[in-house]
């Protein structure tokens, strides 16, 4: 039981890491256009290897 004591806030304080972290990266805009760059991956227009 004495475990408890210690997993408790450290799993709190991780979740809260992980938590600001997602809240960074949605207020950098990370996640703003995933449709677009799905298709830019899939896209031969932008493509950098030389032709042979």
């Amino acid at each position: 039981m004495n475990v408890l004591a210690y997993l408790i806030p450290i799993s709190l304080v991780l979740g809260g890491l992980g938590l600001a972290a997602f809240l960074y990266t949605v207020k950098s805009r990370q996640y703003d256009d995933p449709e677009g760059d799905a298709q830019r991956i899939l896209s031969d227009e932008y493509d950098d290897r030389p032709k042979s």
